[in-house]
């Protein structure tokens, strides 16, 4: 005769880890950090002023609030991987409706040539292009 057993109960299929976000994450965020400050970076190069109402964006400045939102971005993918049915959907069209609202400024700052304005722009979008195609594919 055996003593008792323990059974475990079922603990469901096993999942990723947080780190099959997170880190790719980040990478994604530091490469649309780079590539916003590539950018400007090719912008001022070229004679673009980089003012809005008299005062200069440096350049560090892109690739900082480019990094910061992009983690802020996966923060929001791994919010929709928890508590989203289609995490993937949920989040591309956030991400994308957020992106649509950063515009805004852009558009609407005083004092602005519009070669700055385009410049600005082309950073958020360029940064968009390379993180929320890889967040999402970390989604599926």
């Amino acid at each position: 005769m055996s003593g008792p057993t323990s059974i475990a109960p079922d603990a469901g299929p096993v999942t990723t880890t947080h780190h099959a976000l997170w880190l790719p994450g980040l990478a994604f965020a530091a490469g649309g950090a780079v590539a916003a400050t590539v950018v400007a970076a090719a912008a001022d190069a070229a004679g673009v002023s980089l003012e809005i109402a008299g005062e200069r964006i440096p350049l560090l400045g892109f690739t900082q609030l480019a990094f910061v939102f992009s983690v802020v971005g996966v923060a929001l993918a791994a919010a929709f991987r928890r508590w989203s049915g289609r995490p993937a959907r949920a989040f591309v069209r956030t991400a994308v409706a957020l992106v649509a609202v950063s515009l805004l400024p852009d558009l609407l700052a005083p004092d602005t040539d519009a070669a700055t304005r385009v410049t600005l722009i082309v950073t958020h979008i360029v940064v968009a292009a390379l993180v929320i195609p890889g967040l999402r594919s970390r989604l599926r």
